[in-house]
């Protein structure tokens, strides 16, 4: 996997400097947020692993970005670890009832906050909760999305998948396959917020394949723009040389080069209007099905 994405949340500016060093030694890709609407804002365009969030800010307080962070369908599921100098049991409870994940007081032992996250960031890709190149919701609970989904109405089920990817990552490497996996999620969280709702629901189904839930009526607006923008953004992740000529020389299965076209976008789209639906593997094959057909 590629780096772990940390989001401190921190007033204290020798506090969050001395996180933001010692995390990023440790191989942690780390971001740093003063205020509360700074972090809620920097988790809307890329999704951290894991947040270590102080209660006292200067704007809102930990407890309302937590409560934000889990009210909405894209972030509810990132492990927050609460940091503050309280150690009433009253405040314990208050962070844990709002779904923090742990709790610890300042001063802090570095090694045990470093354990803490460790744990967090580990369990919740153990239990299919994140993706670990993303770090957007995954297995488990892109199914539980799911089945809360064929319960509503008026909603569209997107398939979406990177064409040409595994030859890309064949030429240009692990690395750069991940930071394209990071801007298509980004990308994707983009698109949502300018086009769909507030509900809409972004996940990872594992490597090159991301699903987008959504309502019936915004699903072909943001498949319109997700497609345009990929095509023209991608580009800056090939060489000038692949870019100028349309392809990339990649190797076969056969140890022979060949020309694979530059990276794409397919989506599939699904909504109940057009039958009926009892399962959601129903819903998931037929909008892998129309993804496969997607060739415009």
């Amino acid at each position: 996997m590629g780096k772990a994405r940390l989001l401190i949340v921190e007033d204290d500016v020798d506090i969050s400097t001395m996180l933001r060093i010692y995390f990023s030694s440790q191989g942690y890709d780390v971001d740093v947020a003063g205020r509360g609407a700074d972090a809620l804002e920097k988790t809307r365009h890329v999704m951290p692993h894991l947040i270590i969030l102080d209660i006292m800010l200067p704007d809102i307080d930990g407890y309302g970005v937590c409560r934000t962070l889990r009210m909405n369908t894209r972030t509810s599921h990132i492990p927050v670890i609460f940091l503050t100098q309280k150690d009433e049991r009253s405040d314990r409870l208050q962070g844990l009832e709002l779904g923090a994940d742990d709790y610890i007081t300042k001063p802090f032992d570095i090694e045990e906050l470093k354990l803490r996250v460790q744990n967090a960031i580990s369990r919740a890709q153990r239990e299919s909760l994140t993706d670990p190149q993303s770090g957007l919701p995954a297995g488990r609970m892109i199914e539980d999305q799911l089945r809360r989904m064929i319960r509503q109405e008026g909603w569209a089920f997107m398939d979406i998948r990177i064409n040409h990817f595994d030859a890309f990552k064949d030429v240009y490497g692990f690395i750069a396959a991940n930071d394209c996996l990071r801007y298509s999620a980004m990308l994707l969280g983009e698109v949502a917020d300018e086009l769909g709702t507030v509900n809409d629901f972004i996940g990872h189904a594992g490597g090159d394949n991301f699903i987008l839930i959504t309502t019936s009526d915004h699903a072909q607006p943001i498949r319109k723009r997700l497609k345009e923008r990929f095509g023209e953004e991608i580009l800056s992740h090939y060489s000038f040389t692949d870019r100028q000529q349309g392809f990339i020389m990649a190797p076969g299965k056969d140890g022979t080069s060949h020309q694979v076209p530059l990276m794409t976008l397919a989506v599939g789209v699904v909504t109940p209007s057009t039958q009926y639906f009892a399962d959601i593997r129903e819903i998931t094959e037929l909008a892998a099905e129309n993804r496969r057909q997607d060739t415009q």
